[in-house]
């Protein structure tokens, strides 16, 4: 029988919600020696040796206190030097996630790697005293596709990454932005540029140069099925789901985000029919995490409706989420082609 996403209600604790906070699957095993700079780039190997370094602090566990002695000498962890994070900025297809992925993998644990969407989501259910209750032990906290372009996400993660940095965890960021750049274009209000540079005052800044494969432009979309098309083949696949367009929106306002992966467990391939140009902004960033969490799990989609480099208006590929929107266009085409 085949699933309706639409019908599934996944409760998520805390507990899943931070275990998950791993590389994706496509990242599971890269590691810096298996990352090749590119010789014409030179800012690729610079960046390779500077996490390399970093990597060797990172891999001493921080030191914990007797709960019975607290003021009790221990050997305490190695220090990294330099900034109490680092932050790799350069195009797409650089290589800023193997290298992210690769300091993760060597550092001690506890440790985080998430995105910064899956970190506001994170924070949103958890709550802020909590997550910085949870967090506050973790040896390293990596954060991928940073990206301020909303002020309330602005101030709740300024004031998540100030009590952490106090508590003394260190950071790793990627995004295609310069850090005191974040959000600009989008919002320019006093308390938000404060904000931003103010996280951008606790990361050492890596420039990664190398053809930004955004200049390619998006892939083509392929061509839509007929939706009776995509039903029946969605009947003959294994563990897959299929929905219509409109009833998954709706259902994916009534579910948090953080809820969106657990959303898919079990499932092999997602099939949407008649998929809509989106014109509601709100719907649009509930669609962007879910393509992010199929992409994570590498699911192919069966599409029928318009084409899928129609789903957002051109007005959104021109404003503040263009990023976002981008993004997941890219990766929604790639799903559809791998089915």
């Amino acid at each position: 029988m085949v699933s309706r996403l639409s019908a599934r209600w996944p409760e998520v604790g805390p507990d899943r919600l931070l275990a998950e906070c791993v590389p994706p699957p496509r990242f599971a095993d890269v590691r810096f020696t298996t990352y090749r700079p590119n010789p014409d780039e030179p800012t690729q190997s610079e960046a390779l040796t500077a996490l390399t370094d970093r990597a060797t602090h990172l891999a001493t566990p921080r030191p914990t206190r007797s709960r019975w002695s607290p003021w009790s000498r221990l050997r305490p962890s190695s220090p990294v030097p330099g900034k109490q994070g680092i932050y790799l900025d350069g195009g797409f297809g650089v290589g800023k996630t193997h290298l992210l992925a690769s300091l993760w993998h060597e550092a001690a644990t506890p440790k985080m790697y998430c995105t910064f969407v899956e970190l506001t989501n994170l924070v949103g259910a958890l709550g802020l005293r909590t997550a910085v209750e949870e967090l506050s032990p973790y040896r390293l906290i990596c954060i991928d596709e940073f990206e301020l372009d909303d002020p309330g996400d602005t101030m709740l993660i300024s004031r998540l990454l100030a009590q952490l940095a106090a508590a003394g965890v260190q950071f790793a960021a990627t995004s295609n932005t310069l850090p005191d750049k974040l959000g600009e274009g989008r919002f320019q209000a006093v308390d938000f540029l404060r904000e931003i540079q103010a996280l951008a005052a606790r990361f050492e800044v890596r420039r990664i140069d190398g053809p930004d494969y955004r200049h390619r432009g998006l892939p083509t979309a392929p061509d839509p099925w007929p939706d009776e098309k995509v039903e029946q083949e969605a009947a003959v696949r294994p563990n897959a789901s299929c929905d219509h367009f409109v009833d998954l929106h709706r259902h994916l306002a009534e579910l948090h985000p953080s809820k969106y992966g657990a959303l898919l467990d079990g499932i092999e391939t997602v099939a949407i029919t008649d998929i809509r140009p989106l014109t509601d902004e709100n719907i649009a960033l509930r669609m962007v995490v879910l393509a992010d969490r199929m992409y994570d799990r590498n699911l192919p989609l069966l599409a029928g409706g318009v084409p899928l480099d129609q789903l957002f208006s051109k007005d959104m590929l021109k404003g503040g989420y263009r990023k976002k929107y981008l993004r997941a266009l890219s990766r929604l085409i790639a799903l559809a082609r791998a089915a």
